[in-house]
């Protein structure tokens, strides 16, 4: 493991993100599996990361691929299997990797059974206690109980119609209309809960990340959003109840479980408090993520993320990519390398050289940090967001909910490329008569994994090279770091014992500080670091 012996392994894991939908595809049916994830999990222990992420995989109509749940303790049949998930998690364990699954809470599919029966059993349905059902507004009830936004944009509300055909009441969803809000204010929600923990806990799993997890509970009164009142339904204290019993479920089992939370929020001491040593144990790090390449913003966002977790005693997280936003490659590529759904547009102009180039110091960058690092699947493959999906195949509710003005996150999801010179690139088994369930650019033919295995200049063999030092160097385990003198626009810190990392974000080569032995670089190095590059160095 990457931390101490002594020290939990999420302190300072390097856990890699799997898309079960794009990671690898078993049977043929242009969807990829658990058997494509069990047939590929010798890259991932080249790779040498120390646990698996995986995103949904329960039984789901795919209204937003998978975050709409039906049934949160079996395995979709597009996928496989609840045995197959479990031989899954014993195979990985058997090359000692962990397995993290994702828990979805704020809200379920609209096909779930609890939803299913608070609609059949009509306004007294003792189900609709569990949801989020009020009347609407105005003389006829035909106006929204409030003028939230939703997450995905647009209406938060959607009118239901009684069993015997009359308009009913209203249902909340922050997200889309599939995925109705439970009521978390309601004990029977609060002990379904913890009990599917316990479900995949007693599986094997160690640990669960927590979709949404600052929007669990909501102001009952409903009201507006105002900018001089606390917001209705993000950050509310009273979900830090639900994640401390959550905290109590872990602990009642063996081998460090942990609780890894989705907690979107730019006030780092409100983050922190997620992190307190009786709720969670770790969460993911959206301000270093959405970082412009700047090495003054990276700088503030290291030392703010630091700051804010020392206090709690919870380990930092860097991630670079994920499922949900547009690829580092492609953001590092553009004139606006921060990232935010806002800004998100289709057309925007990208240097994919010079994006590439600069994700590879990032991943030096981000993998010389304390703490745990996170691998988003094809990351360390370089590949790029794909920008250019027809419309019609384009899946994402983003797309549509936004009125086509936010290109959604398709383009970060396609299905990886892994050999070959053509799509599907080894994606399905060889003769399968379906294509990927998103098209892959016929240009990835370089970015595939046969094609980068061995080549000492690709970005696979970067990341390999990386995480196995990251493993070796006891200075790169949980710990500090120290800034060091450097010129303007340079990053430059130590760890100890014997440890530095320099990127060079300025536009002029910078001489290299004395050092003993140069560990890896991201690009060709000499007496001077070229700029959008980093090392790692021996100091003594």
């Amino acid at each position: 493991m990457s931390t101490a012996d002594n020290s939990p392994w999420w302190r300072g894991a390097v856990i890699y993100q799997v898309y079960p939908r794009s990671f690898a595809d078993g049977d043929g049916d242009g969807i990829g599996d658990l058997a494509g994830i069990r047939s590929r999990l010798d890259h991932l222990s080249a790779l040498g990361i120390d646990a698996i992420w995986f995103s949904p995989w329960y039984p789901s109509p795919m209204a937003d691929a998978g975050y709409d749940v039906a049934d949160y303790r079996d395995i979709d049949p597009v996928f496989g299997t609840l045995a197959e998930a479990e031989a899954l998690i014993a195979e990985a364990h058997a090359l000692g990797i962990r397995t993290i699954v994702d828990v979805v809470p704020n809200h379920c599919s609209a096909a779930h059974p609890w939803f299913q029966a608070a609609l059949a059993g009509g306004p007294d349905a003792p189900e609709r206690e569990l949801f989020w059902f009020r009347p609407g507004r105005g003389p006829n009830g035909d106006q929204r109980p409030t003028d939230w936004v939703g997450e995905f944009g647009g209406p938060t509300w959607t009118r239901t119609t009684n069993p015997d055909g009359t308009p009913g009441d209203w249902y909340l969803h922050l997200f889309a209309p599939e995925q109705p809000d439970f009521n978390w204010d309601h004990p029977r929600v609060r002990a379904e809960f913890e009990d599917i923990l316990r479900f995949w806990f007693d599986r094997g799993v160690d640990g669960i990340r927590i979709d949404s997890a600052g929007l669990l509970v909501k102001d009952g009164t409903l009201p507006e959003t105002l900018p001089e009142r606390p917001h209705p339904f993000r950050d509310l204290d009273g979900v830090h109840d639900i994640y401390r019993a959550w905290r109590r479920v872990a602990d009642e089992y063996p081998g460090d479980r942990a609780l890894i939370g989705e907690v979107w929020l730019p006030d780092r001491q409100r983050f922190a408090n997620y992190l307190r040593p009786d709720e969670l144990h770790a969460a993911f790090n959206f301000d270093f993520l959405g970082c412009a390449w700047d090495a003054a913003a990276l700088r503030e966002s290291i030392d703010g993320t630091l700051y804010a977790h020392a206090p709690v005693g919870a380990p930092a997280t860097w991630v670079l990519s994920n499922h949900d936003v547009t690829r580092h490659v492609t953001r590092y590529g553009r004139a606006d390398t921060t990232f935010s759904f806002a800004a998100k547009r289709e057309g925007t102009p990208t240097d994919l050289e010079l994006g590439t180039r600069r994700a590879r110091a990032a991943a030096l960058l981000s993998l010389a940090l304390p703490g745990a690092a996170y691998v988003y699947q094809g990351e360390e493959l370089g590949l790029w967001e794909v920008e250019d999906i027809p419309y019609e195949l384009r899946q994402d509710p983003m797309w549509e909910r936004s009125g086509r003005v936010d290109p959604g996150r398709d383009g970060c999801r396609v299905p990886l490329p892994w050999t070959g010179d053509a799509p599907p690139f080894g994606f399905s088994p060889d003769g399968a008569a379906t294509a990927p369930w998103l098209p892959q650019p016929a240009d990835w033919k370089d970015r595939t994994v046969r094609a980068q295995t061995g080549d000492p200049y690709s970005m696979l063999e970067l990341y390999r090279a990386a995480i196995a030092l990251r493993r070796s160097e006891p200075a790169l385990r949980d710990g500090t770091l120290t800034w060091l003198p450097a010129p303007d626009r340079v990053l430059a810190f130590a760890r100890e014992p014997g440890f530095a990392c320099l990127v060079n974000l300025s536009d002029a080569a910078v001489p290299l500080p004395d050092h003993d032995r140069l560990l890896l670089a991201s690009g060709p190095v000499d007496e001077l670091l070229p700029p959008d590059t980093a090392v790692w160095l021996r100091t003594r």
